[in-house]
């Protein structure tokens, strides 16, 4: 009975049937070797700064990826009860100095057609 390649159970080999930490420590010898013989590429600053530009370039064209990392960022943020609070109190803090808009909240009951808190009059509070 003859095996052809579709019927051969592909099996991982060398490098890449190791371990990530022994892949590591590898990877790790192979560029301190390459640094004593003068071999490897040092990198300035200015092609430092280019690499990162194109790698988030790169990531950010991935909107769904850019969405998720939102998504957690905003989950992390607002798990902080005390800096909710305080994003709250700032906020309230502006809207209850308005003297007319407060009385405008009042007088439609709350039901928000009062006219909205402007950004920058957040930013001015301590």
């Amino acid at each position: 009975m003859s095996t052809t390649g579709r019927d051969m159970v592909k099996r991982i080999k060398g490098f890449a049937a190791m371990s990530p930490e022994r892949q590591r420590e590898i990877a790790s010898k192979g560029g301190k070797a390459a640094h004593e013989k003068g071999k490897a590429h040092e990198f300035t600053t200015e092609q430092a700064r280019e690499a990162g530009r194109k790698g988030g370039l790169s990531v950010s064209k991935k909107r769904e990826h850019m969405a998720e990392i939102g998504r957690k960022g905003g989950r992390a943020v607002s798990s902080n009860r005390a800096h909710m609070a305080r994003i709250g109190r700032r906020g309230g803090a502006v809207v209850s100095a308005n003297r007319d808009h407060m009385a405008e909240i009042g007088r439609e009951g709350g039901s928000g057609s009062a006219a909205p808190v402007e950004p920058e009059e957040l930013s001015e509070l301590p």
